[in-house]
């Protein structure tokens, strides 16, 4: 196995801000696929459908190579 498939969902939470939830990794997109399926009738993520999001990642490789700055540096700079 070289990758596996990651499952969030995506909304705007009341406040605005985004709401992201790790659903969960599957060896196969298909795996991925059916967990849509079962949790796609579920309070919360049957009133937001479009919110699902399947992404592929190699494994054994960094994903985010640069550094961040933090909410609280953010609004310092401002």
């Amino acid at each position: 196995m070289t990758h596996v498939y990651v499952l969030q969902h995506v909304h705007a939470a009341l406040n605005g801000e985004e709401d992201i939830k790790l659903i969960g990794v599957y060896v196969t997109e298909a795996d991925a696929q059916a967990a849509v399926s079962r949790l796609s009738q579920q309070p919360g993520f049957r009133e937001h459908p479009e919110g699902f999001h399947i992404s592929r990642y190699e494994l054994n490789k960094d994903h985010w190579t640069e550094g961040f700055i933090g909410w609280d540096e953010a609004l310092d700079e401002s």
